[in-house]
């Protein structure tokens, strides 16, 4: 199992506790004696961007972006980041498999309030594979510096 290399470097040297574990398929499934994922603990991150940089929301993977919401409430002009952005900016990443942790890319991130008091989260770690899973809490600390908002509409 493995992660995109400079996530990995980022969280260990934040020295946070983490765990890399096999993604599931459409449902939730045992892998080699892996935990069972819940599909309401994984979360996805969306770039997006305007004049001031980039920006990472992160959300549960079950819901949607509201764009128009996080606008209003940031009072910015955001859009989504063209693929080849992320790409450049993902560069050991495969594909379209974008880290939620936007902070180990230089990367300003916000998390959906949807997100608070979950638990445990799993997020992709760069590679169509794995996942990283950590307390959410920690996450919190890690990634967002406490920003938080509410931007996610149900699916």
């Amino acid at each position: 199992m493995s992660i995109a290399a400079r996530v990995k470097w980022f969280l260990d040297v934040n020295r946070v506790p983490y765990e890399i574990v096999a993604r599931p398929g459409a449902d939730p499934v045992k892998i080699g004696g892996a935990p069972v994922v819940p599909p309401d603990k994984i979360v996805r991150a969306v770039l997006l961007e305007d004049e001031s940089g980039y920006l990472m929301p992160v959300l549960p993977a079950g819901r949607q972006l509201n764009l128009e919401k996080l606008r209003r409430d940031l009072e910015r002009d955001l859009k989504p980041a063209a693929s080849t952005d992320a790409q450049s900016l993902f560069f050991d990443c495969h594909g379209e498999d974008i880290p939620a942790v936007g902070a180990a890319y230089g990367i300003q991130t916000i998390v959906d309030d949807e997100l608070v008091g979950v638990g445990d989260i799993y997020f992709q770690g760069g590679d169509s594979q794995d996942l990283v899973h950590m307390e959410s809490d920690t996450f919190f600390e890690l990634i967002a510096e406490g920003k938080h908002s509410h931007f996610s509409v149900a699916s």
